[in-house]
């Protein structure tokens, strides 16, 4: 049974501590409703009973009608001006009345009366209109502190006192002209509104009186039937179930102590951060010293389990428009597929404890985002993107419709979430650029960036083929090699070109030194004792080290560049060395001190390039000389240990090889000598 690893660094802990703590900040406090459904569709599950009493929730549409019907039924206010009162009571002796002096007795009632109802106002605004049209013909006095409800049938306007006044006067001069009266004596000056509108005090009210209106109407007891099993879901029973929803919410439906879920959602949270650490170290240790992958990683994940507890709380019918299937293409652009497909599967179990219907999703998710995996290798590029898009949209569709079937739905499409789901995947393509703002944010290496390095008229690329033509060639030589041998066993094709292109740029500093650089004419060695052309040799990686890091490479292109030679002889050298007579107990000088390949990716760019470069030496490029050189450059690779840190099995190895000799063979395929031309007769 294989081992598992587990980090010394209580760094490496520390992150996977933060996101247990907000796992269980983020867990459901309620019980889950485990139901989805919607208007227009049958209720798929048994019937349902009320488990306890539960009030009905009032429609949106209810809440908007009344509250605005309430806006519009309420009362203004108006407050009493008592200085317009006394000032035209007072007014009244000082009118010079002449011969019609007999009048102001009857003009003093009249005025008094018409204080004592109150005189309103014009309106001055199409809202008091509004007010007093919807208020019921009433209005509010406020006088001395208090409010009372008056009918306005009761008050007067400017316009009916001064009709009053008039009346008063034809009754008291009988004969009079009551016109010439009326102007003469400034009557019109007695009258003046004494009731002013209050718009703050009318506005007060009015919003008091929307937030008085129920959010409820009637009562569901416990023991009622709620909806039957096949039922179609109406607009009533869906109010029905949003209500008994909203009581689940709130907790009504969790009967135990408050600590028990507490406890279950911190076990459950455990339990979640427990797998993911474990299928990190299974699938891949070496992420936790990587540690800006390790917080990418994490992050990824807990965006997931965020958006799942968001949608959760907002709508439970979002989580078909997430595209979940993203998390599995953000993964991708940086690990290889044996942990995105672990880590993918992790990020998806939050949605079992946030959606009720977690199962579906969960399944429907799955297989969306795996298909998602394999796909996207072909279709990445700008427009075939969505490809990507449609095919994982068709496979969302497939598994919902087959879901649908074993709820015995047949012949029934709900549109909108068909809609959510082809939104849903048209978002993965369209949000995948963010890879590129986390490609900067994390100093992560994404496949396009790959991609770039790859790019052979770039600076450092052009140097290495003017300068040591023979080794570029090498290189190219070296890359197609490798990305054979990576293609056969599943290892990331992209980093391993990059690094073959890379992996011998130290030769730059000294090319001569090289027999590809060589010619016929030059002896670099001549006059070198053999370790000192071992250390010339062996420098090419420090030097190749100190180029990578003056011109920005990625840390994973460094690795290949430390790790293709890991830390086997220069055998050359040792050879020649050993055969005039060297101590075998000082021959560490002619050992590389570099890593030994982690990665299968470092593996293979190991034994392509000392098969390249053996294989220029061979005589005879027959299948068995091929098939002989292939085993022994890997078998003596393995004998010196080299492959005891990478993760790669006998399997892999055994798979490149064969992959290698075929390469080999059809590269160094033999050639039909072509005949010359025979000279014609009498020429």
């Amino acid at each position: 049974m294989e081992k598992i690893n587990f980090p010394k660094k209580f760094k490496a802990y520390l992150p996977l501590i933060a996101l247990f703590v907000l796992l269980v900040f983020i867990m459901p406090k309620s019980p889950k409703f485990n139901y989805d459904y919607r208007k227009g569709s049958p209720w798929m599950y048994e019937t349902l009973i009320a488990q306890f009493d539960f009030p009905i929730l009032k429609t949106d549409a209810q809440l908007q009608a009344e509250r605005e019907k309430a806006g519009l039924n309420a009362i203004p206010y108006f407050r009493v001006d008592g200085k317009a009162s006394s000032g035209s009571m007072s007014a009244v002796s000082g009118l010079d009345l002449g011969k019609w002096s007999d009048a102001r007795m009857a003009i003093s009632d009249a005025v008094a009366m018409l204080y004592s109802k109150g005189i309103m106002a014009p309106a001055a605004s199409l809202n008091m209109e509004e007010l007093l049209q919807n208020s019921e013909g009433l209005i509010y006095v406020q006088k001395n502190r208090r409010a009372e409800k008056v009918p306005v049938s009761e008050v007067f306007t400017l316009e009916e006192a001064s009709s009053m006044m008039r009346e008063t006067l034809a009754e008291a001069c009988p004969g009079c002209d009551i016109d010439s009266l009326y102007s003469a004596a400034g009557i019109a000056s007695l009258i003046a509104p004494d009731l002013i509108f209050d718009q703050q005090t009318t506005d007060l009210i009015h919003e008091e009186s929307i937030d008085y209106v129920s959010v409820t109407q009637g009562v569901v007891r416990a023991g009622q039937v709620i909806v039957s099993e096949g039922e179609m879901v109406t607009a009533e029973i869906e109010q029905l179930l949003d209500s008994y929803k909203a009581e689940f919410d709130m907790g009504v439906g969790y009967r135990g102590p408050r600590v028990y879920m507490w406890l279950g959602n911190i076990f459950i949270a455990f339990c979640i951060v427990f797998v993911l650490f474990l299928a990190i170290c299974y699938c891949n240790f070496r992420i936790f010293d990587e540690y800006n992958k390790y917080l990418y990683l994490l992050l990824i994940f807990t965006l997931a389990a965020v958006g799942s507890s968001i949608l959760a709380g907002l709508d439970p019918s979002l989580f078909y428009l997430m595209p979940f299937t993203l998390i599995s293409l953000y993964l991708l652009a940086f690990f290889t597929k044996r942990v995105v497909f672990s880590v993918y599967f992790i990020s998806l179990l939050p949605m079992l404890v946030f959606s009720p219907a977690g199962v579906e999703l969960f399944f429907m998710y799955l297989v969306a985002g795996s298909v998602a995996m394999l796909v996207f290798g072909f279709f990445n590029r700008g427009w075939l993107q969505f490809v990507t898009a449609f095919i994982v949209f068709v496979v969302m569709t497939i598994v919902w419709g087959a879901f649908r079937l074993t709820d015995g739905i047949s012949g029934l499409v709900d549109y909108h979430t068909v809609l959510d789901m082809a939104l849903g995947a048209l978002l993965s393509v369209a949000c995948y650029p963010l890879i590129f703002l986390f490609e900067k944010i994390f100093k992560l290496v994404s496949n396009t960036k790959l991609a770039e390095l790859s790019d052979t008229n770039n600076k450092l690329l052009r140097e290495l083929a003017d300068k040591a033509p023979g080794t570029f060639q090498h290189s190219l030589q070296v890359m197609n090699l490798a990305d054979a041998a990576a293609r056969s066993i599943d290892a990331n094709v992209l980093l391993v070109r990059a690094g073959a292109l890379y992996h011998d740029i130290g030769k730059i500093a000294n090319p001569q030194c090289f027999t590809e650089n060589q010619t016929s004419e030059i002896r670099y060695h001549e006059g070198l004792t053999p370790k000192e052309s071992a250390q010339e040799i062996i420098r090419h990686v420090s030097d190749g080290l100190a180029m990578a890091e003056k011109n920005g490479l990625p840390a994973e292109i460094k690795d290949f560049i430390v790790s293709h030679h890991g830390t086997t002889s220069t055998g050359y050298f040792l050879t020649q060395y050993l055969n005039d007579g060297g101590n075998p107990d000082e021959v560490s000088e002619f050992y590389y001190d570099g890593m030994r390949p982690v990665t299968k990716e470092q593996v293979v760019l190991m034994i392509c390039d000392a098969v390249e470069a053996a294989s220029r030496s061979l005589k005879d490029y027959s299948q068995e000389s091929i098939s002989g050189l292939v085993d022994r450059i890997v078998d003596g690779k393995a004998a010196e240990d080299q492959f005891d840190d990478a993760d790669i099995s006998l399997r892999e190895v055994s798979t490149m090889k064969d992959t290698i000799k075929s390469y080999l063979q059809q590269m160094y395929h033999s050639r039909i000598s072509y005949p010359k031309m025979k000279a014609k007769a009498g020429k």
